[in-house]
């Protein structure tokens, strides 16, 4: 990888660090990252839940509350409508949470993604007939989803859709109401929140609705903290901006998860090892997501609502067992597709979309292999599980590239499709996946006609002394966390280091490594993933150059600073390039 370092004007940085009480590295990494107002800069640091934005200002809100109030007091029927994924399961259950609070009559629902597919469909039609719904509220789907609630209100049932996907070009569902901030037209202020950030603004102008326009009751304030933790699984897991609006929920949340009363909440914590110990971004990422995603992608997701939703330890614990076994079941699957399909991308590797497809590939883990595809070929990847005469596929993206709009390019070619610019699904047929492959392909060349096709570039934020990289910085560090999309994790460096002891390749297949540096009195630990055969180029006594994140590892009740190794160099210190 090609060094490269962030560019930071030096008097915004010092007047950062100056206004804000900062230092100076912090105050580089928020310039960085755009906060280069001391004011603005102070507001992303605080995260404080005065910046969230007022329900009414979302685009049906009005519509959207009424008609609910209207429903639970007149004891109709509400089906709440989610999606397999942990964006739709936790939305599902923090409306489920609200309406048990209010006394209203609610059933959930949760396709299948083997069986029904995403979205609406039949199956939302058989399932609000059987429970005798009047109401149908979606959560993180719906507003594509026309002929579905046509039918729906043909039948007499009303459809409230909550959602964050991009609208249909054509005209939108006939619904009783769609809160959406993406809509045409909508003047709210953050468009960027996930489809459970949409249900929790539904929620949270619900609780306004049924208690008053400026009076919301003890028990509903309560509801709308602890409902933030469902809401930080989510906004971390989906993948969106970790700024404004999704910032204060994610941060807030992740507080709010830490102390949750939630038995289903405290056991999945548990089982994944997060029982006692401080939440950050990662933790949700790579712990509790993949476990919550789990359920719905190799069978159906509703044991993730039933998790979320038991009251009692016992059954909250079994629940969460059975889901750390269904994730380990789906890493087995997706290590072994993930050979087949990094080996039709090699042959690929020059399309400026991987579309890649095959007869049997696991419908339930493609998304997860094409954001595995996308992160080493540098390239947006569909990936396509064929079954027969038809294929459901899952498109991630790479930062700066609107992935939907590709597709947009094969829409003839699709049976249905829909997401968002950095991640989207699609059914096709298998006899138009080649045609399909032509034209995202001619529709990303118009898009970003220049591929990078050198060397991958390693962004660093700054360089600093191994020394003054301790515990007070770290915790100075920690004030911009959750880190994610838009909010990355701080990559440094530290030059002229010498290893403490012998490199190790560690892992079961020895792929990563395990290094101590230092820099005179001072010795980190530091862990290199997929980097075991690099193990060779280290020496004792060369100089050392190394580019890392720095983290908090937690192991029995201890904590300790080590480093996260994105690459090193040995001999001469490397040039930063601007």
């Amino acid at each position: 990888m090609r060094w490269r370092l962030r560019p930071a004007d030096p008097q915004v940085v010092r007047s950062l660090a100056r206004r804000n009480a900062l230092p100076e590295l912090v105050a580089r990494l928020l310039a960085c990252r755009g906060h280069v107002e001391p004011e603005r800069a102070a507001e992303h640091l605080a995260a404080s839940l005065n910046a969230l934005h007022e329900p009414a200002l979302l685009p049906g809100m009005a519509e959207a509350t009424a008609r609910l109030a209207r429903a639970i007091q007149g004891r109709e029927r509400i089906l709440v409508h989610g999606d397999y994924d942990v964006d739709g399961v936790t939305g599902t259950v923090l409306l489920m949470r609200l309406f048990a609070l209010l006394g209203a009559r609610a059933d959930w629902h949760i396709p299948s993604r083997l069986v029904d597919g995403y979205s609406f469909g039949r199956h939302s039609i058989e399932r609000a007939r059987a429970c005798e719904a009047s109401v149908v509220v979606s959560v993180d789907n719906g507003t594509s989803a026309g002929e579905t609630i046509a039918e729906l209100a043909a039948m007499g049932v009303d459809t409230v859709v909550t959602d964050h996907h991009e609208p249909p070009d054509g005209p939108l569902p006939a619904a009783a109401a769609i809160v959406n901030p993406k809509l045409a037209g909508s003047s709210y202020p953050f468009r960027e929140l996930c489809g459970s950030g949409v249900a929790f603004k539904l929620a949270w102008g619900l609780c306004q609705e049924v208690s008053g326009a400026r009076r919301v009751r003890e028990d509903l304030r309560l509801y709308l903290h602890d409902a933030m933790a469902y809401v930080a699984l989510a906004t971390v897991c989906d993948v969106v901006p970790l700024i404004g609006e999704n910032r204060v929920l994610a941060r807030r949340g992740l507080a709010a998860l830490e102390t949750s009363s939630s038995a289903g909440l405290r056991a999945l914590l548990e089982v994944a090892g997060l029982g006692a110990q401080p939440l950050c971004a990662e933790d949700v990422g790579f712990k509790l997501g993949p476990r919550l995603n789990a359920a719905g992608r190799l069978g159906s997701a509703a044991l993730a609502v039933e998790l979320l939703l038991a009251r009692d330890p016992a059954e909250a614990r079994r629940l969460a067992l059975e889901l750390d076994k269904l994730n380990v079941e789906r890493r087995r699957i997706e290590a072994e597709l993930c050979e087949q399909v990094f080996l039709q991308a090699e042959r690929r590797a020059a399309d400026p979309v991987l579309v890649l497809a095959g007869e049997g590939w696991h419908a339930g883990v493609v998304g997860i292999v094409a954001a595995r595809v996308a992160q080493r070929f540098r390239r947006p990847a569909l990936v396509i599980g064929l079954d027969g005469a038809t294929g459901r596929g899952s498109a991630r993206s790479i930062d700066g590239f609107d992935v939907l709009e590709a597709m947009r390019g094969g829409e003839r070619h699709m049976l249905r499709f829909g997401g968002h610019a950095q991640a989207a699904g699609c059914e096709v047929r298998a006899d138009e996946v080649d045609r399909l492959r032509e034209a995202i392909c001619e529709r990303a060349r118009a898009l970003a006609p220049a591929v990078d096709d050198g060397e991958r570039a390693l962004w660093i934020d700054g360089e600093l002394e191994l020394a003054r990289m301790g515990e007070d910085l770290m915790r100075a560090i920690d004030r911009l966390e959750p880190f994610g999309a838009q909010n990355e994790k701080p990559v440094l460096v530290s030059s002229d280091l010498r290893l403490a002891e012998a490199a190790r390749v560690i892992g079961q297949d020895g792929s990563h490594l395990a290094l101590v540096v230092r820099q005179g009195e001072r010795a980190l630990r530091g862990v290199a993933f997929g980097m075991g055969a690099r193990a060779a180029e280290l020496a004792m006594g060369a100089p050392l150059h190394v580019a890392y994140t720095p983290r908090w590892n937690h192991f029995r009740g201890e904590r300790r600073l080590e480093l996260l190794v994105h690459d090193f160099r040995v001999g001469e210190r490397p040039a930063l390039a601007g």
